[in-house]
């Protein structure tokens, strides 16, 4: 084929995209043209614009509802709002999400290219009705969240993970790895981070569970939380992190930062991704190295997922008691086996039994967190680790939710229940001044 004709062909490839958007929104073309007199008036960079700026927000609405007047003279006045809110969504916020991003009822928010998204709401995935116009809309509303914090998304690095300002965590993935178009993942978390009660009234845990993992971070024990993608665990590490006293020094380290503390003393770390030539890299790894010297009280790591678990144990054994993080698994047993393996894959070629007999001393307490197929979320073990016996690390439950099927409404039946075993950290917890009543551990 010649350069000529493929140069044609593209040519006729934009007008038919130019007359489909006309066909699926009449109002496409006023609309770019009212958007291009706010960038001329302004003199403004979309990815500059905040929708917390409320001068330029007025601003830009003054200009959108002058230009909507001059413009559309045959327009009924639900019209004119819906262009003028279709337009403020695209310049100040984030385009089609922007009005699931403030629905609190919408958990995750997952745009599978430019015409299907789909929202979690109440645990259960939903289509929606918003659309962007094409994978370039995708792409610009990418941009425009991952610019802020100095990530980037091209070709050469297709894939990022990124945040928004109120801490939602994203995920974006384009061509040629995503094959029907940008992805976007977003799990929201709440502008005001849930407390303990909050978990007790949704049901992921009961009061006496509460009360326990209170004592064992007041007690400096060190805790995993692990479960599965979306079963709640950075929600509950940011709850538990809550009941850290407010004299103690915090250092948080994520990938991409998350947790709310309402601490004032919290250093917060995040990692760097490589530069265009690919150096300059900084990992959770090298940031918990660096942490050691930051004279940290504790040491919360986002999530353990490769050879930084292996810095994470060493910490826990050296004196920084109290130190927290997740990691996904589907059970307290298989945390211990995946922390295992990405000690491994830290490039020490360290005997199982050493690293268990790291893992036994190091960590004191494992809550295992799902989200059952009603969609909703429960700790589902708050076990201990109790120590080593021959080659085997020994767990022991304290708490676990015993499932007893459905109701009629397809909600899961079951119910909260202590094992009645005394654990053997309630000396360690005593000897800091914690008394745990025999009354907290019985049904």
């Amino acid at each position: 084929m010649s350069l000529i004709k493929r140069l044609e062909e593209i040519n006729v490839d934009k007008k038919a995209h130019k007359f489909n958007e006309k066909e699926k929104d009449p109002y496409f073309e006023l609309k770019m043209k009212i958007q291009n007199r706010v960038i001329e008036e302004l003199d403004i960079d979309f990815n500059d614009i905040s929708e917390h700026n409320e001068d330029l927000k007025q601003k830009i609405n003054f200009i959108i509802a002058k230009n909507i007047e001059l413009e559309s003279l045959n327009i009924t006045n639900n019209q004119k709002n819906k262009i003028k809110e279709e337009l403020l969504d695209e310049i100040i916020g984030f385009g089609p999400i922007t009005g699931l991003l403030a629905d609190s009822k919408v958990t995750e928010i997952m745009v599978n290219g430019p015409a299907h998204v789909y929202i979690e709401r109440d645990g259960k995935l939903v289509l929606t009705d918003a659309k962007f116009k094409n994978d370039n809309h995708v792409l610009h509303v990418i941009k425009k969240i991952v610019a802020p914090i100095g990530r980037r998304i091209d070709e050469s690095s297709p894939m990022v993970d990124a945040r928004l300002p109120n801490g939602s965590r994203v995920n974006a993935i384009i061509p040629p790895l995503a094959i029907d178009g940008p992805s976007i993942t977003i799990r929201k978390f709440a502008e005001d981070p849930f407390k303990v009660e909050d978990l007790v009234r949704f049901g992921t845990m009961n009061s006496k569970m509460a009360e326990l993992l209170k004592y064992c971070v007041e007690g400096r024990l060190n805790i995993v939380v692990s479960g599965g993608t979306g079963s709640g665990k950075t929600t509950t590490l940011n709850v538990l992190s809550s009941f850290i006293p407010n004299d103690e020094r915090i250092v948080t380290i994520e990938d991409a930062a998350e947790l709310q503390l309402s601490q004032e003393h919290v250093v917060r770390l995040e990692t760097r991704p490589a530069n265009i030539e690919g150096k300059g890299e900084i990992t959770i790894r090298d940031l918990v190295k660096n942490s050691l010297r930051m004279r940290p009280d504790r040491i919360i790591v986002g999530e353990v997922r490769s050879g930084e678990a292996l810095d994470m144990l060493q910490a826990m054994n050296t004196g920084h008691d109290g130190s927290l993080t997740t990691g996904h698994a589907n059970s307290p047993r298989d945390m211990l086996s995946r922390i295992e393996t990405m000690v491994l894959m830290s490039g020490m070629n360290l005997p199982v039994k050493a690293i268990r007999d790291q893992v036994a001393s190091a960590i004191d307490l494992i809550v295992q967190q799902s989200r059952l197929m009603d969609g909703s979320r429960k700790i589902t073990h708050i076990t201990e680790v109790q120590g080593m016996e021959g080659d085997v690390i020994i767990l022991q439950d304290i708490f676990r939710f015993e499932q007893r099927g459905l109701d009629n409404k397809g909600k899961v039946r079951g119910e909260f229940v202590s094992t009645g075993i005394m654990p053997k950290f309630v000396q360690k917890l005593r000897e800091k001044g914690i008394n745990i009543s025999p009354d907290l551990l019985s049904n």
